[in-house]
């Protein structure tokens, strides 16, 4: 069923628009649980959440989700009309979340085009049970006319024409022929930050299918046309439909749709849907029929009188719309031609025929396309930045089932959420965060009656704050539990053999990261959840991919804090130039501490027979790039080439190369896979384009200290 739909556009639309609706939906319910129930407006937000879902689902024809949104929505209908009180508000949740995870697995399974064909019939009956159960207790709401809205499976033949109606196409009587049920026309205004309006139109259209008999809207082609947004956005979307729904029904229908600032709603004559009628008679006929042009593209302003809206909307006349959605490739693409853009302006100014021009407007001209160039480059880099402030109130719910399955209070404090980085690297530290705080609640924080024993509130805490810190994102998670064993993980470690030095040489951050190990984890018994260590090899992978690092601080009885240290952006890396032999290599500015040219007295040996250097006292391994990535030609004296001394996670090393070439802004470029598939070269995280056309490797510090560690 997916691969119907993979390569269309409304895919991409239904995917993040369910995604979107699915993450503020969780958040809403773990919201109202905290203030210890669902307000009218919680329950309002839910019903048009799920309803907006099940209606897409059902035109996209994924009928397991749509079975599951429409099992949801019935029940916070009830809850919206009955307004039981003394409801098992904590049962609601648990019931709705499952449903939420049922949808994301689902969503995820289109997301890799695979078909969505998970069995929701388990939790179909878990929901019609607990709303049986809810009508015992607090009486039946009144179905008459929910009875009415006909059920059926929302398709368009591909040869029809978008704007005509289905179910009048399928069936062998006459259009209009039926006299019962009321006439109405609708023009609706979305909200000025609404996105994608002929989406959200057609959605609506397709909902609106399993309440009327016919239904019939302008602008017809919204389906195909997606310059309909624009003229839906300037001047609204119009739908006329006849059903034998009660007026107030139908209107609450229209009122409970999201993203509307502005509803115009009327009953009219069933005459006035007879120029749509005979356009239908004429498509299947074969006959040439169009409707006049200021019925087909002008929607009909109804007159004051019968027209309503909500008093909180505003007038949106001559509003302009000042967000837009754009695809990511999109973005990476535009990025890409910015570094190309940066790298073709510095070949051209830094150009030894053009450095000799002695025209002042030319390099009057030069300056001003630098600046411009710039600016454009940090423009673009904005545009990538998006706010931690999602992946944040993510761990909320992780928070809240711990507490709940493990029988633990614990209390999740956010700060600094706006903090921005770069949309890669947001995607790489989504489950470093979720195995911390999983792992915080597991092993750190203690039972109620341990932490009212030591002098502690019953309640664990837990915050999770970013910050900038130069080129930097900070990302501290610290817990006020029982905090880390030193004696137990060195006995852990010594009994795996993980340990790569003398105990008595190793620092206390040295031994608190041997938890982040694979495998490693001081916990006695297995349970569903992991004690601190198993999992946590996840966080230095994920970390490594985007140039992170972790630093891992603890104080038994105190508590544990965790930082993550990772970049601003993946895409620019301010450097340092090095040459090697006839190669070029770029190292990160922020992992070099100092460069300098060693005397012969200072360099030694170790007595593993591995070349020293000595520094104020202290001894630092070197590391000749020539003999790493077996360069020729390259100076082999030590005393007249250059060492850099670099450091990352506490781990120093010095590079020795020819000479410094000097400092300079590159735009990083992936390796070729087949370069990345060699494991055996370590060390390169990317490369560059330098102005004098010449290729330079961007080094990876964090693989290169792996080589010779102090």
């Amino acid at each position: 069923m997916t691969k119907n739909f993979e390569n269309e556009p409304m895919m991409e639309v239904y995917i993040f628009e369910t995604t979107q609706n699915l993450e503020q939906l969780e958040q809403v319910i773990i919201c109202s649980e905290k203030s210890g129930g669902f307000s009218p407006d919680d329950v309002s937000e839910i019903f048009r959440f799920m309803h907006t879902i099940k209606g897409s689902s059902a035109m996209m024809l994924f009928d397991n989700i749509e079975k599951v949104a429409h099992a949801v929505e019935d029940i916070f209908y009830f809850i919206r009309e009955q307004k039981p009180e003394g409801l098992d508000f904590s049962a609601v949740s648990d019931l709705v979340l499952e449903c939420v995870d049922f949808i994301k697995e689902e969503v995820n399974k289109i997301v890799n085009k695979n078909d969505a064909d998970g069995d929701p019939s388990f939790l179909i009956e878990s929901l019609k049970l607990f709303l049986d159960e809810l009508r015992r207790i607090f009486g039946a709401e009144d179905t008459q006319n929910r009875s009415q809205q006909k059920k059926q499976q929302y398709y368009i033949p591909q040869e029809k024409k978008p704007g005509l109606p289905s179910n009048a196409a399928q069936s062998d009587q006459e259009p209009g022929a039926n006299s019962n049920g009321s006439c109405y026309q609708v023009i609706i205004q979305y909200e000025d930050d609404c996105t994608m309006e002929n989406i959200r139109a057609y959605t609506l259209v397709f909902g609106l299918a399993e309440l009327a008999e016919e239904v019939y809207y302008l602008p017809a082609d919204i389906a195909e046309n997606p310059e309909t947004a624009a003229y839906i956005r300037e001047n609204g979307f119009e739908i006329y439909f006849k059903t034998e729904i009660g007026y107030d029904e139908i209107k609450a229908h229209f009122e409970n749709i999201i993203y509307i600032e502005q509803l115009f709603f009327r009953e009219i004559e069933d005459e006035r849907l007879d120029v749509f009628r005979r356009e239908q008679k004429a498509l299947q006929s074969s006959e040439t029929f169009a409707l006049p042009d200021q019925e087909r593209c002008k929607p009909v302003t109804p007159p004051p009188a019968v027209a309503f809206s909500e008093d909180t909307q505003k007038n949106n006349t001559g509003a302009a719309q000042k967000m837009i959605s754009v695809n990511v490739d999109k973005l990476d693409n535009l990025m890409n031609l910015v570094g190309e853009l940066m790298i073709t302006e510095s070949m051209v100014t830094q150009c030894p025929e053009v450095e000799v021009i002695q025209s002042e407007n030319f390099h009057k001209a030069s300056i001003e396309l630098h600046k411009i160039t710039v600016e454009l480059q940090d423009m673009v880099m904005s545009i990538r930045m998006v706010p931690l402030s999602t992946t944040f109130v993510k761990m909320n719910r992780i928070v809240r089932d711990m507490c709940k399955k493990l029988n633990r209070e614990v209390v999740l404090d956010l700060y600094g959420e706006e903090t921005e980085v770069d949309k890669n690297i947001i995607e790489h530290i989504s489950d470093p965060l979720m195995h911390i705080i999983r792992n915080a609640i597991d092993h750190g924080i203690e039972s109620e009656e341990e932490r009212l024993a030591s002098g502690k509130n019953k309640a664990g805490h837990i915050i999770l704050e970013a910050k900038n810190v130069g080129s930097d994102v900070l990302i501290v998670i610290k817990d006020d539990g029982r905090g880390l064993d030193k004696a137990r993980i060195l006995e852990k470690a010594r009994q795996n053999n993980l340990l790569t030095k003398p105990e008595d040489e190793m620092s206390d951050r040295e031994i608190f990261k041997l938890i982040l190990l694979p495998g490693f984890s001081t916990k006695e018994s297995i349970t569903e959840f992991s004690g601190r260590g198993v999992g946590m090899d996840v966080v230095t992978k994920n970390l490594e991919e985007v140039g992170g690092t972790v630093l891992v601080d603890s104080e038994m009885g105190r508590g544990t804090t965790i930082t993550l240290k990772i970049p601003l952006t993946l895409a620019i890396v301010e450097g340092m130039n090095i040459r090697v032999g006839k190669s070029r290599y770029t190292i990160p500015i922020t992992t070099i501490s100092e460069s300098f040219r060693p005397d012969q007295n200072d360099c030694l040996m170790d007595p593993d027979n591995n070349e020293m250097v000595m520094i104020r006292g202290q001894c630092f391994p070197i590391l000749r790039l020539h003999q790493h990535y077996h360069i020729k030609n390259a100076e082999t004296d030590l005393t007249k080439g250059i060492l850099i001394m670099v450091e990352q996670e506490e781990k120093v090393i010095c590079v020795f190369a020819d000479e410094l070439l000097g400092q300079q802004q590159v735009v990083v470029k992936a390796l070729p896979n087949y370069v990345n598939s060699m494991k055996k070269i370590l060390g390169l995280a990317g490369c560059t384009l330098l102005p004098d056309g010449s290729i330079s490797l961007i080094m990876d510090i964090s693989g290169l200290t792996g080589l010779r560690v102090q």
